[in-house]
């Protein structure tokens, strides 16, 4: 695999650099293009569910992005370390029968030595929301 700059050790500012490029795959809705980011063998906790490698990162986000729809995300920058990041999110979607909602959160991120994310912990709390409301 080739290294997926920028790498560890991060610095305030390629934390901020890392986010940003999570923030735009994730807004792409693209699973595989998401996907490509995490090692192979990458672990998640998103909310009580578990995923463990690239093939169920997709799969998960395939589900995912069918029932929250015009998914649109904003990532901020919380802290880092030499390889983790903690970064703070809120995103906007609606389901099928149009009723929205904005989803809070906080990842806790940890990369190997090529700039793969390895390990994803995501807690997620949903708010229901006025389309009026949206902001992102």
């Amino acid at each position: 695999m080739e290294p997926r700059p920028p790498l560890p050790p991060f610095t305030e500012e390629t934390a901020r650099q890392k986010i940003q490029m999570a923030e735009d795959a994730w807004n792409s809705r693209d699973p595989e293009r998401v996907a490509k980011a995490y090692t192979v063998d990458s672990e998640w906790r998103n909310r009580s569910e578990f995923i463990n490698g690239r093939e169920e990162i997709i799969a998960f986000l395939e589900r995912k992005w069918a029932k929250e729809l015009d998914y649109s995300l904003k990532k901020d920058y919380w802290a880092h370390s030499d390889n983790r990041i903690a970064v703070r999110f809120e995103y906007e979607w609606h389901d099928a029968e149009g009723s929205w909602f904005r989803s809070y959160g906080n990842e806790n991120w940890e990369f190997d030595d090529m700039g793969y994310m390895r390990k994803r912990y995501a807690s997620i709390n949903d708010v229901p929301i006025n389309e009026s409301e949206r902001r992102i």
